[in-house]
């Protein structure tokens, strides 16, 4: 018994230096230096005019390349894509997206009257893909979408930190296929999953109405390349009927087109600036009317509401600051950045804010909305 007593001081220490050896190693190892491969901290010649900061992307590369256990099986367009996107999530710029090469040839295309899709209209709020209204008399409306809807899952993946192009490029597609989406109402506790056959969406822009008593409803749905010509034509009309007022109503108007928007608009304002941006310099762009418009005389009243977004603020916006129209409803959506798309050397591209718009007495619409007084 007292042999083994004595004995028990040796084994202690025998563990404890063998533990400090496999500490050791461990150290050495996740260090990822050797006498043979000498330091992994050596400087990487950057780009001319790229940070300092930006020399860790490529240590990180270096590292994962020599050591990761996978190192041959590495993929660098799928690696150089994930930076990216990285880098556009850091902006704290919801509109910024990372697009593919096949994304960016769906979605750099200008909006000119018609797509294969469900039809509806999504924007970002709060960090969730949001619909901002259905196109009416499409397959979207059709299932029973409806605006504030909130799109949980696309095909079986959840939309929680994907882009908004990544958004729109998954539920876009050709005519005939269908899409699978988990969608939360407004009004309900409960998600439900709906599924949409996509088609080819033709968008009339412009509807009208003329009531009894030679009162006309005027409804503009979307900003595409046609809109300022489907509103010449109903305004021909409401003159032909002789109306006496014309209803403008912008309820559940997404956007569109930009210069679609000044068009259309230039119709109801006699002169003077639509909208102006400005961009992080504070470099200023001003919007002015631009054509003879054929509305600058009849009485206008304007209807928005909440899910009334981006362009469709900047012509509300603009009725109100030159007093041309009665607005009524509620507090705009809230969209008024500048976005531009750009192409990269492989086909992809890169959507991100540039400039912020504003009404034209200095009304920030973005995370604002135009408000009725």
């Amino acid at each position: 018994m007292r042999n083994l007593i004595s004995y028990k001081p040796i084994l202690i220490l025998v563990t404890i230096l063998a533990l400090a050896i496999a500490i050791a190693s461990c150290s050495i190892q996740v260090g990822g230096q050797s006498e043979e491969n000498g330091s992994s901290a050596d400087v990487v010649a950057l780009p001319e005019g790229a940070p300092e900061e930006f020399s860790i992307l490529f240590e990180v590369w270096d590292a994962i390349k020599q050591d990761h256990f996978n190192r041959d099986s590495l993929d660098a367009e799928i690696l150089s894509q994930g930076a990216v996107r990285g880098m556009l999530e850091a902006l704290d710029d919801p509109y910024a997206s990372y697009l593919t090469a096949q994304q960016y040839a769906m979605d750099s295309q200008d909006f000119q009257g018609f797509f294969e899709g469900i039809g509806a209209e999504v924007s970002m709020r709060d960090g969730r893909i949001m619909i901002v209204a259905p196109i009416p008399d499409t397959p979207a409306e059709k299932a029973g979408i409806r605006p504030g809807d909130i799109i949980l899952e696309i095909n079986g993946e959840s939309t929680e930190g994907i882009s908004l192009l990544e958004a729109v490029s998954k539920i876009r597609g050709a005519k005939g296929e269908s899409v699978d989406l988990l969608i939360l109402h407004r009004t309900s506790v409960e998600p439900v999953r709906v599924t949409i056959v996509r088609d080819v969406i033709q968008v009339s822009s412009v509807k009208l109405k003329v009531f009894v008593g030679q009162i006309a409803h005027l409804r503009i749905t979307s900003f595409t390349g046609t809109t300022e010509q489907e509103l010449i034509e109903a305004l021909e009309k409401i003159e032909r009927f002789e109306s006496r007022g014309v209803i403008l109503d912008l309820r559940d108007n997404p956007g569109g087109l930009l210069g679609s928007v000044v068009r259309v608009t230039s119709h109801f304002i006699d002169d003077g600036l639509v909208l102006y941006e400005e961009d992080r310099r504070g470099n200023r762009k001003n919007w002015q009317v631009n054509s003879d418009g054929k509305a600058k005389e009849i009485p206008l009243v304007t209807l928005v509401n909440e899910f009334t977004a981006s362009g469709s603020e900047v012509l509300a916006g603009a009725l109100i600051d030159h007093e041309r129209s009665t607005v009524i409803g509620a507090t705009t959506f809230g969209k008024g950045s500048v976005n531009t798309i750009r192409r990269l050397s492989d086909g992809s591209g890169l959507y991100f804010t540039v400039a912020r718009w504003y009404t034209p007495d200095g009304t920030l619409i973005e995370g604002e909305g135009v408000e009725l007084t």
